[in-house]
């Protein structure tokens, strides 16, 4: 059975282990030891690492046939450094040119993953003004958030094609399920933007992104990049109507842009100054995906 190594251990990763046991003996970089209990709950096997602390991941040399790499970037600059030290450690035990590798049970020590799928953001292609965007679009990232995740983007593509790895990038939108819904933001009453004045946002659910990944594993192509998004065509303050609605909870007040400014953080902020509907066809196609919960309408019902 081949082996497979799960960056960054939240609550995609749980959704995912049951979609790779039937393949895969699955291990889960913890950084924290108290998550060790939850990742054997699962079936997996944990493995202590901390991607800040390059000395901290030795564990994971030549340990899986393929990754899934979920671990967000550092919170600061334009580079991941994160990312850097994995592809690093991946690359730790390469044996030294024309040395044969020992070999160790079925598979050698110095064994380099064969597949990595790495889960971006569509934050990268910046403010689109409302246009439809597919995976041809130049990137063109406008926060330091997607400054990191194209640094990271890059990284990969440029290792795999050196490794002869196969890197996918899986670029993700907003993310939701039953118990990641702005139900705070909106018991808070915060505002959001006039429907003149609103973007559109995108979207997917939390199942359907695990159910996309075990598809990238299996059919993801070499160096190639799928958005990974929901058929839904909401404007943001849409979307918090529509939560709202479904929870009984008030909608939110719409205010003007530059009323904005003055009552809602800066992270948020950076979301509502940008504006894009991103097309899923790439991915439907080429991984064969059905999506489960094809708008939020339904993933919300559900």
């Amino acid at each position: 059975m081949q082996r497979i190594l799960i960056v960054g251990f939240g609550d995609v990763a749980r959704r995912l282990v049951p979609h790779l046991l039937t393949a895969y003996r699955v291990y889960g970089l913890i950084r924290n030891p108290e998550q060790a209990g939850l990742v054997r709950a699962l079936g997996a096997v944990p493995v202590a690492g901390d991607l800040d602390r390059p000395a901290a991941l030795h564990r994971i040399a030549g340990l899986a046939d393929a990754v899934v790499h979920l671990a967000p970037p550092p919170g600061t600059g334009d580079r991941d450094t994160r990312t850097g030290n994995l592809i690093a450690a991946l690359s730790a035990t390469l044996p030294r040119p024309g040395s044969m590798p020992r070999r160790e049970g079925p598979q050698s020590r110095w064994m380099l993953p064969q597949r990595l799928v790495y889960i971006s953001t569509t934050g990268v292609y910046g403010d689109c003004g409302g246009e439809w965007v597919d995976e041809t679009r130049t990137v063109h990232p406008e926060t330091a958030r997607a400054r990191r995740r194209v640094d990271a983007e890059r990284a990969l593509r440029a290792w795999g094609t050196r490794r002869e790895c196969a890197v996918s990038i899986l670029r993700v939108p907003g993310i939701y399920a039953a118990d990641r819904l702005p139900i705070d933001r909106l018991k808070r009453r915060l505002p959001a933007l006039r429907g003149e004045e609103d973007g559109w946002s995108n979207h997917v659910h939390a199942d359907d992104l695990a159910r996309v990944i075990a598809a990238c594993l299996r059919l993801g192509r070499p160096n190639r990049i799928y958005n990974c998004v929901d058929d839904s065509n909401l404007k943001m303050g849409d979307y918090f109507d529509l939560v709202a609605d479904r929870h009984n909870l008030a909608r939110p007040p719409r205010v003007t842009r530059a009323e904005a400014e003055k009552q809602v953080s800066e992270a948020m902020l950076s979301f509502m100054r940008e504006s894009r509907r991103i097309r899923n066809g790439r991915m439907k196609r080429e991984l064969g995906v059905v999506l489960r919960y094809p708008t939020v309408a339904e993933g919300i019902a559900g």
